[in-house]
């Protein structure tokens, strides 16, 4: 008998997409699946919507709201899954995703293996995602992994991975009290407790990107800087458990170059900690660069308003990208449509 796989949506406020995304999860061709949301105390119409959708074998769990990584966490308790397939509730996958993962597993893994496989942004319109290959797409030691994303600023999206029911009882619970970057945490234990992934290049996953609403963006939030912050720690501590090398430390530092902009210079504790840090690695972190369309705006204003410009302003174009691509996506007449059958 084929493995269960359990396909893991945690949803709030997300009404706008969700049909299309449990479309994605129903669709998929690998057949031993099980569908489980929780909706995590929405305030629009989304479980109204799900549950439309209990009839297609769709388990559906509310809760009072408690954050993602606590719904995560429910999730976790209610699955029967060999199998753990996580699914944001606005991103998508190809209706061969799950197939072509167990297809690498059952060629050249174990349940010791961690499964990934290419994703792309999209706005509203899925079809024109573009997927531009980065150094993680790739079979790859947790070492290498971890080094090659902190080192060179790379992430894999959640919805990228296949987890065993082994891992996954090995990485333990979501950390609920990270406000940001816990997924990046989580798979990092998941990373550790593996013997290594394995990238499965027609697994496909369309991410979603939603600007300043995404639980990933940091913006001017002092206690989400704070969170990344400690997982950035955890990085460190996590990698350096697993290899504790020359080529490491200065990977581990040039990380914390990559974000000392998020924090500098407002948050003054976390950028003595961070040299501290960098210290102890062996050396020493340099003052960080705004692009030059904001240097003109630090040397007139400061450092305060060339900060501000440098996150609101992508935002306020980000918003304008979507509002056009969303008036496109229903001339097309793809408002419900979720059909990537030609494109996977």
């Amino acid at each position: 008998m084929k493995p269960l796989v359990s396909i893991l949506i945690p949803a709030f406020n997300a009404q706008e997409f969700l049909v299309e995304t449990l479309r994605s999860a129903i669709e998929q061709t690998w057949e031993r699946k099980e569908i489980i949301v929780v909706d995590d105390g929405s305030s629009d119409q989304t479980l109204a919507i799900a549950r439309k959708f209990e009839g297609e074998g769709v388990r559906i769990v509310t809760q009072k709201n408690q954050g993602a990584a606590a719904a995560r966490n429910r999730l976790l308790s209610l699955c029967q899954g060999e199998y753990i397939q996580w699914l944001d509730a606005d991103d998508l996958l190809a209706p061969n995703k799950i197939a072509q993962q167990m297809k690498v597993l059952e060629e050249r893994g174990s349940k010791r293996t961690l499964l990934s496989g290419p994703w792309a942004y999209f706005l509203y319109r899925y079809d024109r995602a573009k997927f531009i290959p980065t150094p993680l797409w790739c079979d790859l030691t947790p070492v290498d992994w971890l080094l090659r994303k902190m080192q060179q600023n790379l992430h894999m999206q959640t919805a990228t991975w296949l987890v065993s029911r082994d891992l996954t009882e090995a990485a333990g619970h979501w950390n609920t009290q990270l406000l940001g970057d816990d997924d990046g945490e989580y798979f990092c234990r998941v990373l550790l407790a593996s013997d290594g992934v394995k990238f499965a290049p027609e697994a496909k996953v369309y991410y979603r990107l939603s600007g300043s609403a995404s639980l990933s963006h940091i913006g001017q939030s002092q206690k989400k800087m704070e969170a990344h912050w400690r997982s950035m720690e955890l990085h460190i501590r996590y990698l350096r458990s697993l290899e504790d090398s020359e080529r490491v430390r200065a990977g581990c530092l040039q990380y914390l170059q990559n974000w000392l902009l998020t924090f500098y210079p407002g948050m003054t504790e976390i950028v003595q900690r961070a040299r501290e840090t960098a210290r102890s690695l062996g050396g020493e972190l340099a003052v960080p660069q705004l692009r030059w369309k904001y240097a003109g705006i630090k040397a007139i204003f400061g450092w305060g308003l060339a900060k501000r410009a440098q996150v609101l302003l992508p935002s306020a174009r980000l918003s304008l990208r979507r509002s056009w691509d969303k008036a496109l996506f229903r001339m097309q007449g793809r408002r419900i449509a979720w059909h990537l059958r030609k494109t996977s």
